[in-house]
């Protein structure tokens, strides 16, 4: 059974059409692995009736020979993607008890293309956060560890349950969501392949809202081809979502050919920071080495506007969610505060948003609101947003320029220890996406690769920037840097 857990999707997709095993098996196979994997704290709300009459039907349309590629594969749904009937609380507090009357376009695609929901995963308190330490429902648990020290790792944030559970072989893939890299980030750390797309390519309708403007769902994945044919079921025109591109979505899979020949990547100088490590500086250069034996054209570029897209993805990420937050009251769904005798609306709003909402998300409301506040918009909010029009731009002329993907680092360092950045600077954490908030400020799509081990036995992985709506592209580009890394390495099993 625990072999039936290691294949990849792709893998397990063609078992499946080929009658080596049923949908009903596999999920039998996840059901327990998740059971015996509770040490993680990567699903927080099991889903095993659904996953068996959903895997059952799956065997049946797979049987009548006209089963879509995700069909029978089970799969895991971040806990940030309504799921109708089932909990989704964006693992905060204040979302206790609420269980929608319907499903996000993403999990329903999921759902009619036959994919098996296992269950919901852990994250970060309404996506907020690097480390998945913000969670009502506790840390989830990296699967790795350093050498033979036993100290509980973070599987990264917001996204941190979906890494888990892909990486310990909890589910063949999961939904992730990527705000400022939280879905690359996780990916990095716990050794598996994450891609975030065009903003506008997958539906946010349904996806409960940290950062409208940011935020964007994608597939979490073992490799590279599954990635692909997880992605292209996610994507599609919803015009239920305003924010939705009505774009024809390519068969990735069949783009994936490893030929990057004459291809150019872009090496921005800006992403050498001060301090970087010099396992990360490496891993660089490697990964710039085996593009370059693969065919490809190496350029050094220039994105001049860098250093100060941190500053404006924390002032935009934030006034976003104080604004996308206020719904959260305590009148018509979730937690309300029990109120004292001759307390008001005012106070049940004051006392059921301070019981409900944890720490990092009051601190981003109040910034949120400080920075929209009358007085401050110019300052603040405005000035951010022409930063961040001025980001864009050094992407749209690197494109110009005939450039095809950017290379960098997906994370400065490997997955840090659970508790080891609780007393620091709260800008200390969100340092953790210094090379990913410039993608979600441009819209463009990024993939991170895992290509590497630090010297402890932690992964490490790379980036890739692709141009606009050209995921297909970015993909094999993906592909042949994954070929070229030849990473293998998984996590031993403790748990």
């Amino acid at each position: 059974m625990t072999e039936l857990t290691k294949l990849t999707l792709a893998e397990a997709r063609d078992k499946l059409r080929e009658g080596d095993v049923s949908s009903v098996e596999l999920t039998q196979a996840f059901l327990k692995a998740i059971d015996d994997a509770d040490a993680l704290n990567a699903f927080v709300h099991k889903t095993p009736e659904i996953a068996l009459e959903r895997a059952k039907a799956a065997d049946a349309r797979i049987a009548e020979g006209d089963a879509p590629d995700m069909c029978g594969l089970p799969i895991g749904i971040k806990d940030l993607f309504c799921t109708k009937g089932v909990a989704s609380q964006a693992a905060s507090g204040i979302l206790e008890g609420f269980k929608p009357e319907y499903e996000s376009t993403v999990s329903q695609q999921l759902q009619d293309a036959g994919a098996v929901m296992l269950g919901k995963l852990n994250m970060d308190e309404f996506a907020m956060g690097s480390s998945n330490e913000t969670s009502v429902y506790g840390n989830a648990v990296n699967p790795w560890r350093r050498g033979n020290d036993e100290a509980a790792l973070t599987p990264g944030g917001s996204s941190g349950g979906s890494a888990s559970a892909v990486a310990a072989d909890l589910c063949l893939a999961a939904t992730g969501t990527d705000t400022g890299g939280s879905i690359r980030q996780p990916a990095a750390f716990t050794g598996i392949t994450g891609i975030k797309p065009t903003y506008g390519r997958c539906s946010r309708w349904g996806v409960v809202a940290f950062a409208s403007s940011l935020d964007q769902a994608g597939p979490m994945t073992k490799d590279v081809r599954d990635a692909a044919i997880m992605l292209e079921t996610m994507c599609g025109y919803d015009a239920k979502d305003s924010t939705s591109v009505e774009l024809a979505v390519p068969n990735f899979e069949a783009m994936l050919t490893g030929d990057i020949r004459g291809k150019k990547i872009g090496i921005p100088n800006e992403y050498r920071i001060d301090g970087m490590p010099a396992e990360i500086e490496k891993l660089w250069a490697d990964g710039i080495e085996m593009l370059k034996a693969a065919g490809a054209e190496i350029v050094d570029i220039s994105l001049p506007h860098t250093k100060y897209a941190l500053p404006a993805y924390y002032v935009i990420a934030p006034a976003e969610a104080s604004s996308n937050l206020a719904r959260y009251d305590g009148v018509r769904y979730g937690h309300r505060a029990t109120l004292a005798a001759g307390d008001g609306i005012t106070e049940m709003y004051e006392k059921t948003r301070a019981e409900g909402f944890g720490h990092e998300v009051q601190r981003r409301v109040m910034v949120g609101t400080y920075v929209l506040s009358a007085g401050f918009y110019d300052a603040y909010y405005n000035r951010a947003r022409r930063v961040r029009t001025l980001i864009k731009q050094d992407f749209e002329n690197v494109f110009a320029q005939g450039v095809d993907a950017i290379l960098t680092p997906a994370t400065p360092s490997a997955a840090f220890g659970l508790g080891e950045m609780s007393d620091a600077d709260p800008i200390q954490m969100y340092l953790n996406d210094v090379f990913t908030v410039t993608v979600n400020l441009a819209g463009l799509p990024g993939v991170a690769v895992p290509t590497g081990l630090n010297a402890q036995g932690l992964p490490l992985g790379l980036q890739l920037i692709g141009r606009p709506w050209e995921e297909g592209d970015l993909l094999n580009t993906a592909y042949a840097l994954e070929q070229a890394a030849g990473f293998v390495a998984k996590p031993g099993k403790w748990w």
